[in-house]
């Protein structure tokens, strides 16, 4: 059964704003810039997510459609699950048109936007797995660490099968053609284990094999 949430607006982080905007150090010349784009950003966002739970196969592997998927990248992620939820999370179109608008007429405005947009995205995701969180744990339950396609040795392709499955445009809007690429470009799709335990896995740099990455913390 696909499940579909309106999750309430995260608290905002400007210092994760700044790291995807890659402005390092203690640099307050962009705090104004920042405010304003956040207070143009606001009313335009939302933040909807759909998913559903999945069983791990007994080889270890989730079966994603008509995908079976065995990979190290996901079975390291969710190492000890019987389960995993499957989800995708949006902040909407709206905010596309935002950054669009801006990066013809103003490109240092669309350059925080882009970091805002990757901020509100990934604080929806981290948003959801919590509430989530707090459902499992009445049952012992809990969350291992997010992975998704495109990263370590998940093929970009199973978004296909991911985006079917949960039937992402009619239930949260968020479409995907033929390259591809999502839109509402601002969207995560993610595969989250549910196992034993009290000890909530981070998603965080240090669990991240991708050691090259330029946002690395």
């Amino acid at each position: 059964m696909i499940r579909t949430l309106t999750i309430a607006p995260p608290a905002w982080d400007k210092r994760e704003i700044m790291r995807y905007a890659r402005i390092r150090g203690a640099d307050n010349s962009y705090d104004a810039l920042i405010d304003e784009c956040i207070n143009e950003a606001e009313p335009l966002l939302t933040y909807r997510v759909c998913c559903m739970t999945l069983p791990v196969d007994p080889d270890g592997g989730i079966t994603i459609g008509n995908e079976h998927i065995v990979s190290q990248t996901v079975g390291k992620a969710i190492c000890g699950s019987e389960a995993v939820i499957l989800f995708a999370a949006t902040v909407g179109s709206p905010f596309d048109r935002l950054i669009a608008r801006y990066s013809r007429v103003e490109p240092s405005k669309a350059l925080i936007l882009q970091a805002i947009g990757a901020e509100r995205v990934e604080s929806l995701c981290d948003a959801f797995c919590a509430q989530m969180s707090t459902e499992l744990s009445k049952t012992g339950k809990r969350l291992t660490r997010r992975v998704s396609p495109g990263y370590g040795d998940i093929e970009l392709s199973l978004q296909k099968e991911i985006f079917a499955v949960l039937d992402c445009p009619r239930k949260i809007g968020l479409t995907l053609d033929q390259s591809l690429l999502m839109s509402p470009s601002k969207s995560v799709t993610a595969i989250v284990g549910i196992t034993d335990g009290c000890e909530e896995q981070q998603n965080n740099c240090a669990d991240c094999d991708k050691t090259d990455c330029a946002y690395r913390r």
